[in-house]
């Protein structure tokens, strides 16, 4: 009896929530962390991959596959995940880890310049040993940003689960995601000033020194902004509270993962996550050659594209969180949301028939607008589908699913714009464009149809009932 009741206490303790620690001013110095990402994000999907399929002439499949490395490092995000659940470092279980993986993705950046150049130049000569060796090289790269990536997000976001409650982590999330598209918007505005001065320039040898100090200097602002942005925000851990918070102790990553298996609805809102992302993304290795070729863009118009969508996102992110999703629900605005831009993607095959530069912006912020509606409801079912035991692990899980559906997104757009070119001709890019979007509008309506399934109270129900049965497994 006596047994019971202590292991009753100790699950009673184990589901509280935290209290919340994060003050609107910490929040919002917080969300910084999330701008740089969205801003070295511009730069990676955006201008550089431009730059190689456009001005470099790499293959586009060579250009797709090699940024699709970043997304196949996702499963160490569980990984990472669990770590910072388990193992705080000097008293701090997610700051430390943010720092690390933050040092690594901007060497990466920096790294990247240089080998890209090395990888068009082997191409250029056209020997296969350089260019299957500079290749590989560049995928390695890929794949270590993706594991410093990796390093730093999951446990930045298992870090404002940790410091808000249930009610707030809506509005903290709104924050951070718009944070995210603000940095994106400026990256897109930053490469566009840049850059003005290289539109037309296919030279190597100029193009290499001015994307080198660019990419320098920017690495060097987001490394600092990062540091300043968690300084001091997250608490540190005492020993007492190592003591009670036996939920980061004792549910190991082997534990965590039976919790993380324990439910149908884990599985339904993966592959949710898995179909929404790609199609929201499989354009995105694309897009700005569509406004090259099809539109005749320079470069930094093209950049420009990003900042439409962009800004189109951040509205769309404010109004679903603010407005529609209190009146509609979550699921009902993700299933809109969906819709939405399905209906964009279709008007964005429209905009290439009519050759309307303005047009195609107009369209982006549509786009951009369906696509802020929809993330903000998809993350807060997210959340809702999220242990705070095990914030690390299920964020982990929720980070690999949209990494690895962004890992085929980045190979399929730049595989399929491939076959479209096969299919329809050299003389006919826009016949390529369109065949993309058409099934990445195909994908969003499987997405539809997997949300349909979601139940959250089923969710909470059958992993209460695992996370119950191994804390009282570890009591006895």
């Amino acid at each position: 009896m006596n047994s019971s009741k202590v292991n009753s206490s100790n699950l009673d303790n184990l589901s509280k929530e935290v209290t919340s620690n994060l003050k609107p001013l910490d929040l919002a110095r917080l969300s910084l962390f999330q701008g740089c990402l969205g801003c070295l994000a511009v730069i990676f999907a955006g201008m550089l991959n431009r730059i190689m399929i456009s001005e470099l002439a790499f293959p586009a499949l060579l250009v797709g596959g090699g940024l699709a490395f970043e997304q196949l490092m996702a499963p160490s995000r569980v990984l990472f995940g669990n770590i910072s659940d388990s193992w705080p470092i000097r008293g701090k279980k997610r700051t430390p880890y943010i720092w690390l993986g933050t040092a690594g993705f901007c060497l990466m950046a920096i790294i990247s310049i240089p080998l890209i150049f090395l990888t068009e130049q082997a191409l250029r000569q056209g020997e296969l040993i350089p260019i299957v060796a500079f290749s590989i090289a560049l995928c390695g790269l890929f794949s270590l940003y993706g594991l410093a990536i990796s390093m730093a997000t999951t446990p930045y976001l298992a870090l404002v689960i940790d410091l808000t409650t249930e009610e707030e982590r809506p509005k903290a999330v709104g924050v951070i995601w718009c944070m995210l598209t603000i940095g994106i918007i400026v990256g897109a505005i930053a490469i566009s000033i840049t850059t003005q001065g290289l539109d037309g320039v296919q030279d190597p040898t100029s193009l290499q020194p001015a994307l080198q100090k660019f990419m320098l200097w920017v690495s060097c602002i987001i490394f600092i902004i990062s540091i300043f942005a968690c300084w001091g925000i997250e608490p540190s851990q005492s020993n007492k509270q190592d003591k009670d918070s036996s939920s980061s102790k004792e549910v190991g990553l082997k534990e965590a993962w039976s919790i993380v298996t324990s439910s149908k609805q884990i599985i339904i809102f993966f592959t949710f996550l898995i179909l929404y992302t790609l199609g929201l993304f499989l354009q995105d290795p694309i897009l700005e050659s569509f406004g090259a070729e099809v539109f005749n863009l320079p470069i930094s118009k093209t950049t420009l594209l990003n900042a439409f969508w962009g800004g189109g996102t951040l509205f769309g992110l404010l109004l679903g969180g603010l407005w529609i999703t209190p009146r509609l629900g979550k699921l009902s605005t993700a299933r809109m949301g969906c819709w939405m831009i399905i209906s964009s993607l279709i008007l964005l095959v429209a905009s290439g028939f009519t050759s309307n530069v303005n047009g195609l912006y107009g369209v982006l912020v549509i786009f951009g607008v369906a696509a802020g509606i929809a993330t903000n409801s998809a993350l807060s079912l997210m959340l809702d589908l999220t242990l705070p035991e095990v914030a690390g692990t299920f964020v982990g899980v929720w980070g690999l699913a949209q990494a690895f559906s962004r890992a085929l997104g980045k190979v399929f757009g730049g595989g399929l714009l491939d076959l479209g070119r096969l299919l329809s001709g050299p003389e006919s890019p826009l016949i390529a464009f369109s065949f993309v979007f058409i099934l990445e509008a195909i994908v969003m309506g499987l997405a539809i149809l997997a949300l349909n399934k979601v139940n959250i109270q089923r969710f909470r129900q059958e992993t209460k009932i695992t996370l119950q049965t191994l804390i009282l497994a570890e009591l006895d």
